[in-house]
């Protein structure tokens, strides 16, 4: 009986380190989307300061335009990150990601609402988080 215990215990444990490690640490950032669309809807601010609507720890961030594939995600991002908002079959959004050394740690769905953006860079840094707003 104990050893048949002892192996339903092991059992249960690698199989809750098995689901830990399929879980996913990056989070949607919908605070974010809100913040940009709320900027995007008032219509003033030809700009975004991605530093005014983060509050945690990144080192740069991308921003992928509709139809952008996985694997041009995971070529400009040097990291896999599958990517949960199909945006290589959607022209409604842009999609912001979030690096922290090399991970991705978060993301927002950007809904278009009749603009589209730019960048002065390839991606942001901290230092350099200015997204420019071209309405259409």
């Amino acid at each position: 009986m104990k050893e048949g215990y002892s192996l339903k215990k092991a059992m249960i444990l690698l199989c809750s380190l098995i689901l830990l490690a399929g879980c996913s640490s990056v989070k949607h950032n919908k605070k974010a989307e809100s913040s940009i669309a709320q900027v995007i809807k008032k219509g003033k601010s030809h700009e975004i300061d991605l530093n005014s609507l983060t509050d945690f720890t990144w080192d740069k961030a991308f921003i992928f335009p509709p139809y952008t594939v996985q694997e041009s995600i995971n070529k400009q991002l040097g990291t896999k990150f599958k990517d949960p908002s199909n945006i290589d079959k959607r022209d409604d959004i842009y999609l912001l990601v979030f690096l922290q050394k090399g991970k991705v740690v978060q993301y927002a769905e950007i809904n278009r609402q009749h603009v589209d953006f730019s960048l002065n860079n390839e991606y942001l840094t901290p230092e350099d988080a200015i997204v420019k707003i071209l309405r259409r």
